[in-house]
């Protein structure tokens, strides 16, 4: 009898073992993955976002979905780089590219001389320009006419640099977490007007007819800028990627993406200067 609960007491054991050895030997789940090599195991290439910036990255249906998640999927796969992309938020995005908690970004995030001395940048994907925010019927016509006035903005972004760069910093520039929450506040008349990329602008006044939002243009204090995918400084995932954005840009498959996206024919010309 003594014997046989040993041998049951071991027969045990020896089972959980086996168990935990293979729930450690489980793999993470990743959103999206490219570049497969007949069943090898490869390091995939952590990838984070800020999925509240439509239609660049945005939750649909617990989803990741948007222009640059297309694009990082082309642009992985003519790399043959597997990847996870995951969703962590804006300023989280910056300090876990620091840490190196992930290998690489993509937000719709502005190639910047600022941002250049902490990261290292991919070559430009999508050229943007900030633009005017209202209600209908705003006085607003171009960006001077903004002085006096609250100005609505995401916090750490280019739409804030823009703001302060023209009226400075101070309580009438209102920094928010989101630009979903920032075009909210102007909803609810918290701000009188809104800086963000026109794309976004755009986007949301297109899907929401009935918030009675207008989209004002001001190229000569708005500059063009442009997007790029972020990494940490001196990553050697910067040239891969750029190699491979090239082949997407070379091959049609970013115009294709662009279009999908937008409607129209993207001015790659710009893009490749």
């Amino acid at each position: 009898m003594l014997k046989m609960k040993k041998g049951l007491f071991v027969a045990v054991v020896a089972a959980l073992l086996m168990a935990l050895a293979a729930c450690g030997g489980k793999s993470t789940e990743t959103s999206s993955s490219s570049g497969g090599d007949g069943g090898a195991t490869k390091k995939k290439v952590v990838v984070g976002t800020d999925a509240a910036f439509a239609p660049f990255e945005y939750m649909q249906k617990g989803k990741i979905v948007g222009f640059d998640v297309d694009l990082l999927d082309a642009v992985m796969k003519a790399a043959g780089l597997d990847y996870e992309l995951k969703n962590i938020g804006w300023d989280p995005l910056f300090a876990s590219l620091q840490s190196k908690e992930v290998d690489m970004g993509i937000s719709g995030i502005t190639i910047t001389d600022e941002r250049k001395q902490s990261y290292d940048f991919s070559d430009p994907y999508f050229e943007a320009t900030q633009v005017i925010l209202v209600k209908q019927g705003s006085p607003v016509k171009n960006a001077l006419d903004l002085k006096g006035k609250t100005i609505g903005v995401q916090n750490a972004t280019t739409g804030q640099e823009a703001a302060e760069k023209l009226f400075g910093k101070g309580p009438h520039i209102k920094k928010f977490e989101t630009t979903v929450v920032a075009i909210m506040e102007l909803l609810n008349g918290g701000v009188d007007a809104v800086i963000t990329d026109n794309a976004v602008a755009n986007e949301y006044v297109k899907n929401n007819p009935n918030k009675k939002l207008q989209v004002i243009e001001d190229p000569k204090n708005f500059a063009s800028e442009y997007y790029g995918m972020i990494f940490p400084k001196n990553s050697e995932l910067k040239a891969k990627v750029d190699e491979a954005l090239k082949n997407v840009i070379n091959s049609g498959k970013y115009t294709e993406i662009y279009k999908k996206w937008f409607g129209k024919e993207p001015k790659l010309d710009r893009l490749k200067q």
